[in-house]
């Protein structure tokens, strides 16, 4: 089904003004939704040569550990899969 711009401003024209900055959020988040590759296309996507920051180094080398996505999953008790 297709939409017209007409449409969907007359929904935003009718908006309260307190909800314009969710609304606004929203619709700029399906824009980059759209543009963003998803992490199959990350995965396939070679190696850049751009080297680390000096943030990125310290972060790399740090006693922190690392958190797999299934310890983050487990851990915040999130339903979705992560890589």
């Amino acid at each position: 089904m297709a939409i017209s711009n007409d449409d969907i401003f007359k929904l935003i024209n009718i908006l309260p003004e307190e909800a314009r900055q969710t609304a606004y959020d929203f619709l700029k988040s399906l824009t980059i939704c759209n543009i963003r590759p998803d992490w199959y296309e990350i995965e396939q996507m070679e190696p850049d040569d751009i080297p680390l920051s000096d943030e990125e180094l310290r972060q790399l080398n740090s006693d922190a550990g690392f958190v797999t996505g299934e310890e983050a999953k487990r851990e915040f008790g999130l339903q979705v899969d992560l890589p």
